[in-house]
């Protein structure tokens, strides 16, 4: 009877973006020796940082986590801090200012083009001899062996890996494959996203201000702009992106106020549909899940990317204290049972705040007001909120 021959990987990961590529990196530092290949949909390329760069926004811990793998060095010149986080309850009377000042924290946290960080993981990416790249490639079958996983991709070739990192993102084909099954619920809105020129500085404030329509989001950039996230009902979402840019600008300046300021340009829209989509499991035989492909929440609390990088964390320690069989099942639960707590915290608070916020009862305004309000009166309250937007608890 012939031996069975080695995987040709430790680790195939499904997905190349910010998710798949930031965990390739953090795999490669925490372990040199791992033999690793990432299967990615679009071909290689960087785009150009831009006005119309998208951009995420990174917890302070996400940055102490991005510092830990090497990349905040070349990340933060970049990046523009949050000093202040101001959320409020358009037409109604109480509002809450988080400060990164009162905290004692360089900053609340940090906004960066999605572009700027794509591009230093393409860089550092591209020296790594143990990392194969098969791109563009799609996986077309998993049939899972004893030890290992067995993956088709759709040009024929077959790879080994004893771990499948699945991290496609929301609309994942791969994570179909392996048979994970999905919750979703929609929402009933749309997320417009753009970004906006200011007349005058943002002095580094964030804003979260919650509408009829439903909450906009202004988290500033370098150069005097905004990333504007924007929820929209569905209903009215087709006749806002029809505005021209100027009818654009002035109807998000009536919609938030002249709180932030004035806006005067605005770039590129691109909208999307959001909902709550959960996987009904977060690993299964050496394959396990990650960021948008386990959990795509509502961006009303930036928590997404956030979240991710606290898979990855926990993926990379499991990977590098694993001395016997990586991907084998111990660690694929240890990885389950240290998750599980955040990914239910993080998404019920977060789908908790869309139904509240999103509520046009007087009643429901009227509490959802008295605890803005109580917030700023007492810091032991209004402290948890800032430690979760700073990612320092989970």
């Amino acid at each position: 009877m012939s031996k069975p021959t080695e995987p040709q990987f430790d680790i195939v990961i499904a997905g190349g973006g910010m998710a798949g590529s930031t965990l390739a990196w953090a795999l490669l530092q925490a372990k040199p020796e791992l033999k690793l290949a990432i299967i990615e949909q679009q071909a290689d390329s960087v785009s150009q940082v831009s006005f119309d760069s998208r951009s995420i926004a990174l917890a302070a811990g996400s940055a102490a986590l991005l510092q830990h793998w090497g990349l905040w060095a070349e990340l933060e010149p970049q990046a523009c801090g949050i000093a202040q986080i101001h959320v409020s309850d358009r037409g109604h009377f109480a509002k809450a200012t988080l400060t990164a000042e009162e905290y004692r924290q360089k900053a609340l946290g940090y906004v960066v083009e999605v572009e700027r960080l794509g591009a230093l993981l393409a860089k550092k990416l591209a020296g790594k001899a143990s990392l194969s790249r098969f791109a563009p490639a799609n996986i077309s079958c998993i049939v899972p062996q004893q030890d290992r996983q067995q993956l088709t991709l759709a040009d024929g070739r077959t790879l080994d890996t004893r771990l499948l990192l699945i991290a496609e993102g929301g609309q994942s084909q791969s994570r179909a494959l392996a048979g994970f099954t999905v919750q979703e619920r929609s929402y009933q809105q749309h997320a417009i996203i753009a970004n906006l020129a200011l007349k005058q500085r943002h002095q580094q404030n964030a804003y979260e201000r919650f509408t009829e329509q439903g909450p906009i989001a202004l988290l500033p950039l370098p150069d005097q702009r905004y990333s504007l996230v924007y929820t929209v009902d569905d209903t009215a979402v087709e006749h806002i992106m029809q505005l021209d840019d100027q009818a654009f600008v002035a109807h998000v300046q009536q919609a938030f106020g002249y709180r932030a300021g004035v806006f005067n340009a605005t770039g590129k829209r691109v909208c999307y549909p959001l909902s709550l989509r959960l996987s009904g499991e977060i690993v299964r035989h050496r394959v396990a899940l990650l960021g948008n492909s386990l959990h795509n929440l509502h961006p009303i609390a930036g928590q997404g990317f956030n979240l991710a990088l606290r898979d990855i964390a926990e993926l990379v320690w499991q990977v590098s204290s694993q001395s016997a069989d990586i991907g084998g099942y111990s660690m694929l639960r240890a990885y389950e049972q240290a998750r599980q707590k955040d990914l239910d915290v993080v998404s019920t608070a977060t789908d908790s705040l869309v139904r509240l916020f999103s509520n046009r009862s007087r009643s429901v305004a009227l509490l959802r007001n008295i605890g803005l309000l109580t917030m700023t009166l007492f810091d032991d309250i209004k402290r948890p909120l800032a430690e979760h937007a700073m990612g320092l608890r989970s």
